[in-house]
This record gives structure tokens, sequence and C-alpha cells, in this order.
């Protein structure tokens, strides 16, 4: 419905979904438009000011292709988070320095150069400090960088391990990076795959205070599992230094 309404240049579809993220609670919206191999500003471009027509949330613009990256950043009225870079070389070529270019904040992967994921949080560590170098050489502001750790599918052969150990990442990255890095993770990955939905709800919904105890900032998630948003409000209120009310 989504692509239809792109190809088409229809806002209504868009617009609507995007009306029912914010209801649901998203304080974000992540604009994943795909590669968008023809016509990538003109879509870009489009899918931007149909979402900012009905919103002044910040948008992260998800999207590996950087000509459509850099429409969107040039189109975008408000907040906005390019999702993302990592290792891999066109990506450090090509995406890395619209974020300095823009002065926005961008999101990091903590992937290999061929986007494999690492196997511990050693492996993950290291991968910080080569994307913190990056960012230092492109001219961006350490600030802006975001990382995201890379939660992995529970059902991998060392599924459980990877979630511990993104666990550990997030703890010690403010100390291995010297300042308090943020931090950004894609909660559904856990669930990927096979399996009763209801279980998969429950083990999401148990992960993410595991997540925002460990210090997360922010989180990808499905905003329309309405159990998983109230478990993530409880956890926001209870890490904030505000005066604690039940209302």
């Amino acid at each position: 419905m989504i692509q239809q309404a792109i190809e088409e240049r229809d806002p209504e579809p868009i617009q609507s979904l995007v009306k029912q993220c914010q209801k649901a609670g998203a304080e974000a919206i992540d604009v994943n438009s795909g590669p968008l191999t023809r016509e990538p500003e003109k879509k870009m471009t489009f899918l931007v000011k149909a979402v900012q027509s009905v919103t002044d949330l910040p948008i992260l613009i998800d999207t590996v292709n950087p000509r459509a990256m850099a429409a969107g950043l040039r189109t975008s009225r408000s907040r906005v988070i390019i999702n993302g870079f990592s290792l891999e070389p066109a990506k450090i070529e090509h995406i890395l320095p619209l974020a300095s270019e823009f002065g926005v904040d961008i999101i990091g992967y903590l992937l290999y150069p061929d986007s494999r994921v690492p196997a511990n949080a050693s492996e993950r560590l290291e991968i910080a400090i080569d994307l913190y170098r990056a960012v230092l050489q492109s001219g961006l502001q350490p600030e802006k960088l975001i990382i995201d750790p890379i939660i992995a599918p529970l059902l991998w052969d060392n599924g459980t391990l990877q979630a511990r150990e993104v666990l550990d990442t997030i703890r010690q990255l403010p100390d291995l990076l010297g300042f308090n890095v943020r931090t950004i993770a894609g909660l559904s990955n856990l669930t990927t795959g096979k399996g009763e939905t209801q279980k998969k709800r429950l083990v999401e919904q148990t992960y993410l205070p595991m997540l925002a105890a460990a210090g997360l900032d922010m989180c990808l998630l499905n905003v329309f599992h309405s159990e998983t948003i109230k478990t993530a409000k409880a956890c926001k209120s209870l890490l904030h230094d505000n005066i604690f009310a039940w209302e």
C-alpha cells in the first residue's frame, strides 16, 4: 500500500499511517523507503513532505541510496536522524559525509564492513572505535553519533548469548568512547523468524526493560504493539529524574 502510494504520489495512505503511529505513542517516525532505484530524489522528497504534512515529530531517514538521503535532508523541516551507516566503504564514502554537510545526527551500526554481525561485546566495541574514528575523520562532532549495537534474532544458534552481549556493549560504550554516546536498537530483530506471536511479544516486553537498564536511549519498535509501548513508557518513567506521580 505504501509502495503504491509512493509510485502514484498519493500522500493519503502515508499521512494516515503517520497519524496512527503518532496516536499510538510514537516519538519519532522511521521513514524507511528502501533503495529507491528509480527517481530517488523525487520519491524521497515526496515521502518526507507527506510525513511532515501531518506531524512535527523527528524523522529517521532510512535508505541506502545517498541521492535519496540527500534529497530527504534538504526537504525536511524538522529534526532529522540519518539511519544510518556502517564500516561498509560505500556508506563511509557516501552516507557519513551527509551528516557533516547537513549537521544532523547519524546512526552507526556495529557491523563488519561485509555486514556480518559481531559475535560478542568485545568485537562490537572494537567496531565502535572504528566508527568513532570514521566520524572524527569526516569532520562530524562525535556527539552526533548514535550507536546501534545490532540485536540479533534469538533463533540464531547463539541468539541468547547475542542478546546478553548487546546489553554488555551498551553498558561499556560510554567509558570506551569517553562521552555519553547515545544508543538505539531495533527490538523486533530479536523475534525475527518463526514463533507464536504472543510469545514473541512477551519476549520483546521482557527484553526492553533490560535494554533500558543497560542504558539504551532509543528503541525502534512496532508502535501498534500496545503492551510493549506501555512497558516502554514505564521504563521511561523510572529512568527519569523527575518526581514520580502515578498520573
